[in-house]
């Protein structure tokens, strides 16, 4: 797990950076060169579905940030009221095996980058996040979710089933009896209910707010030394990171196996059929 560690010795100067913006098609990045924080915004009409392009740039910008010298970074969206509607189905619909698996290795490796950066996170939820949203929510350090929208990991709703490491980032951050009863029947909790559960850490009016309350949130790290701070964060996280290391190819060998099944694809196809009549 150290090697996705990136250990710094010395304080950061940021008023050294200059501000960083790289435009891609589905993911923009810019660095604030007067805070030292970076926003990663996920960009990808309507809903910020995470398909295989999505992700693989996601996880590339996640890993380019740890070799910059930035003060946290915030995962947002540029979505009005989607922060991430989670998995694209249709890379599950219907699926060719060699892109399944190139899909969710790359799901697998950007929730690893993502859950142990050497930078806090915290995750802006300017809209709904249910699913894998709210898996790359979980996988962030902090939480700040603007009012009335919901998140959770609605996977059996969907007759999905939450991989082990799903559960794990839900149980790392809310009870074991509360994961138990949300995940088995894929409750989505309101903003209010949410935080009550200690889902996320923080409410917000709107994404401005949202935001600079995730600028608070780095600054209690400015008399922390930051070595002691990654350290202390291998610790808590590294017992989960490993475990999916690995168990890789035997989630993999799930997920593909799980999609082939007849049973699924037709509920695939029941949920594909509902959503064409709801627009």
């Amino acid at each position: 797990m150290a090697s996705r560690m990136f250990i710094r010795s010395k304080s950061i100067a940021f008023n050294t950076l200059r501000t960083y913006s790289s435009s891609t098609k589905l993911v923009d990045v810019s660095i604030n060169d007067k805070t030292g924080i970076a926003t990663v915004t996920m960009q990808r009409p309507p809903v910020n579905s995470l398909n295989l392009e999505l992700l693989t740039e996601l996880n590339g910008a996640l890993q380019d940030l740890g070799s910059k010298k930035i003060k946290g970074a915030i995962l947002t969206s540029s979505l009005k009221t989607i922060f991430s509607a989670g998995l694209d189905i249709l890379e599950m619909y219907k699926p060719k095996p060699e892109r399944a698996s190139a899909f969710w290795t790359s799901l697998q490796d950007t929730w690893l980058t993502l859950y142990s950066t050497p930078y806090p996170t915290v995750a802006a939820i300017n809209g709904h996040s249910p699913a894998g949203g709210c898996l790359l929510s979980l996988a962030c350090e902090y939480r700040i979710m603007v009012n009335n929208y919901t998140i959770g990991l609605n996977e059996t709703k969907l007759g999905i089933v939450a991989p082990f490491w799903f559960v794990a980032s839900m149980k790392n951050v809310i009870s074991h009896r509360e994961s138990e009863l949300a995940l088995t029947s894929g409750r989505l909790y309101k903003t209010d209910e949410a935080l009550k559960v200690g889902l996320i850490d923080e409410t917000a009016e709107n994404k401005d707010d949202a935001l600079a309350k995730a600028e608070k949130f780095f600054a209690r790290f400015d008399a922390v030394n930051p070595i002691a701070r990654l350290l202390t964060k291998q610790e808590l996280r590294g017992e989960t990171i490993k475990e999916l290391e690995d168990r890789k190819q035997e989630d993999l060998d799930r997920f593909v196996g799980f999609l082939m099944l007849p049973a699924v694809q037709k509920g695939l196809d029941v949920y594909l059929q509902a959503l064409k009549k709801k627009q």
